[in-house]
């Protein structure tokens, strides 16, 4: 192993020659020996802006990432260098270890002997052991729900909940990219269905919002509804998803039937890559089935889904199975992001509304809460209320909110969002081929 001295001069060595690669290179893998994979990580990273197609560099990343457990982020970079024609064994053997660590045995086999069948060496007893171990303590569960109560009846279409949202865009603060692209593929064809329907335009069709969590897309959803006065269903997760083969298929039909009888109807899928997770990731036909449906569904094959808008939204875009943004089904994915400045001070007086209020400065609490996403807000708004309440029940008479006191919320509630940039970053870098992840490459300004 390399010792700190010598290790001291090759760090030295990039610092003076930063644009080296295999420097960089030789000081990743120096600290990889020594177990420290943070610092490892970064060097990977910077070589890698450097030489972005080399793949010793994109393994390198994808080891570091491992030892740290952060296995999504590993798996992201591993499968990308499997979808080459001829991926190295080093790669086979790590995604046998991230499919291990994923609890899918079968496919760690897989992998761990393509590993070895390119190259001998490679062989790992301990590994082996482990696989099997992992699959002998797996019991089949799919030929188990194929055998229970297949002649129960399907849940009652009745009990799909159709709501009429009061609520229209005016209730949205900022949003105005998000809120035009609605409108050009939602609201304009049901306003002006003459000229779409002369340019052969179909009044229907999907909309994916992804983004990080708290940022307003379900309540933007609603206010979509709300704005065109049509019904909405909201679809959870709960609403589909049943232990019996064929359950979750026919409940999912069965919401597309009831949205398709009332339309013009938003059908909303809330956390939808829970329903439609990437086939290549499924280990069980059952969850395969349920997507297939949901594709069919959107397609509108055997269904007119002429006036049924479908709205999505997802935390996890790259979880979404690539089928789902074909033309006709998701063709318009849109980034939601955390509110800008003036959203964001929109967004303080929607909540604030109703409050007793003092002096607030809007634009200056705008400034303090840069990151912050509607949910973020409200919190804020929250804390200071409490604050407040705590306040007026000690001195026994109620107090208006002023500036300061959502300025001291601001010190107790940081932006949430934070965590999932640091996910979407890695995704946008390093399996953006199609260029889907721009957008938040160009919020992070990174180019």
């Amino acid at each position: 192993m390399m010792d700190s001295d010598e290790l001291d001069h090759l760090r030295e060595a990039v610092r003076n020659s930063p644009e080296n690669v295999p420097l960089r290179k030789l000081l990743a893998n120096a600290f990889a020996k020594r177990k420290r994979y943070e610092e490892a990580e970064l060097e990977w990273k910077e070589a890698l802006r450097l030489a972005p197609h080399d793949v010793s560099l994109k393994l390198g990343l994808a080891i570091a990432f491992f030892e740290q457990q952060k296995t999504a982020l590993a798996l992201v970079v591993a499968e990308e260098l499997l979808q080459s024609p001829t991926p190295p064994a080093s790669v086979w053997l790590l995604y046998a270890r991230l499919m291990l660590a994923t609890n899918q045995p079968g496919e760690a086999m897989d992998a761990y002997e393509k590993a070895v069948l390119i190259d001998g060496n490679l062989r790992d007893t301990f590994l082996e052991s482990e696989i099997n171990l992992q699959q002998k303590s797996q019991t089949p569960r799919e030929a188990e729900k194929l055998t229970l109560r297949q002649g129960d009846d399907f849940e009652d279409e009745s009990a799909i909940e159709i709501e009429r949202p009061k609520i229209a865009f005016d209730s949205v603060g900022g949003m105005d990219k998000v809120k035009e692209e609605i409108r050009l593929k939602i609201i304009h064809p049901l306003k002006h269905p003459e000229i779409y329907k002369a340019y052969g335009k179909k009044i229907g069709g999907g909309i994916l919002m992804y983004g990080p969590p708290g940022c307003g897309k379900t309540h933007l959803a609603r206010a979509t509804a709300g704005e065109i006065q049509s019904n909405f269903i909201a679809v959870g997760i709960s609403d589909i998803l049943n232990m019996y083969v064929g359950v979750s298929e026919q409940n999912l039909h069965q919401l597309f039937q009831k949205a398709r009888s009332m339309k013009p109807c938003v059908l909303f899928f809330d956390e939808v890559d829970a329903l439609g997770a990437s086939r290549s990731d499924m280990r069980q036909s059952a969850g395969r089935h349920l997507i297939n449906q949901f594709l069919a569904e959107l397609d509108g094959v055997e269904y007119d889904n002429e006036g049924v808008l479908v709205l999505a939204a997802t935390n996890a875009p790259w979880h979404l199975d690539p089928a789902f943004r074909r033309p006709g089904r998701f063709d318009r994915i849109v980034f939601v992001p955390p509110p800008d400045e003036s959203a964001r001070e929109a967004i303080l007086r929607i909540q604030l509304q109703g409050k007793p209020l003092g002096h607030i400065d809007y634009a200056r609490l705008a400034r303090l809460t840069a990151d912050y996403s509607g949910a973020d807000l409200q919190a804020l708004v929250d804390i200071a209320i409490e604050a407040k309440l705590h306040e007026a029940m000690s001195k026994g008479i109620p107090t208006p909110l002023e500036t300061s006191d959502i300025e001291a919320a601001v010190k107790k509630h940081k932006a949430t969002t934070k965590e999932w940039f640091g996910t979407a970053k890695n995704y946008a870098l390093f399996a953006n081929e199609s260029g889907l992840y721009d957008e938040i490459l160009a919020y992070l300004k990174i180019k």
